[in-house]
């Protein structure tokens, strides 16, 4: 199984480094997974709605260049739907069923642009709170190495 995080976005804290290179590493015993960041658009100090959405369209770009042909693609956002860890390994298998890869996205400060949630057979929200979009990441990748190990009957969730 391939599987692809798309993040815009990227991530200068040591911290965050390292607990994403520990669960990327963990996951490789059930995937092959890879991590793309795409830079996050500038933005002047107090943009328009319309800059922002200007600026989500053009990370759009290059996030929908960058989700691999034929995968099943999960956008996370906040209006997404929650579910537990069993749900969403559940959801994996399912999507892992009609296609051999899996492509999460997680957007900038502003989120994602529209035509990426639509593009997406997935709304995933990781909570009603809010959380730094390089915490999700780590939160994500957490979350994929539970599911494949709910999915494996590993010993990780309890």
């Amino acid at each position: 199984m391939d599987v692809s995080l798309i993040c815009v976005g990227k991530l200068r804290e040591s911290f965050y480094k390292d607990a994403c290179a520990e669960y990327i590493k963990r996951l490789g015993a059930y995937c092959k997974i890879s991590v793309t960041e795409m830079p996050e658009e500038r933005k002047g100090d107090s943009p328009s709605e319309g800059e922002k959405r200007a600026c989500l369209e053009r990370e759009a770009d290059l996030i929908m260049r960058a989700v691999p042909r034929g995968a099943a693609l999960t956008a996370l956002c906040i209006e997404g739907r929650q579910m537990s860890s069993e749900e969403l390994a559940r959801t994996m298998e399912g999507l892992m069923a009609s296609s051999s890869k899996l492509c999460f996205v997680i957007g900038g400060s502003d989120g994602l642009s529209e035509r990426v949630k639509a593009a997406s057979r997935l709304r995933l929200s990781m909570s009603p709170m809010t959380f730094p979009h390089h915490l999700a990441r780590v939160m994500v990748l957490e979350q994929l190495y539970r599911g494949f190990s709910i999915i494996n009957n590993g010993k990780y969730h309890k």
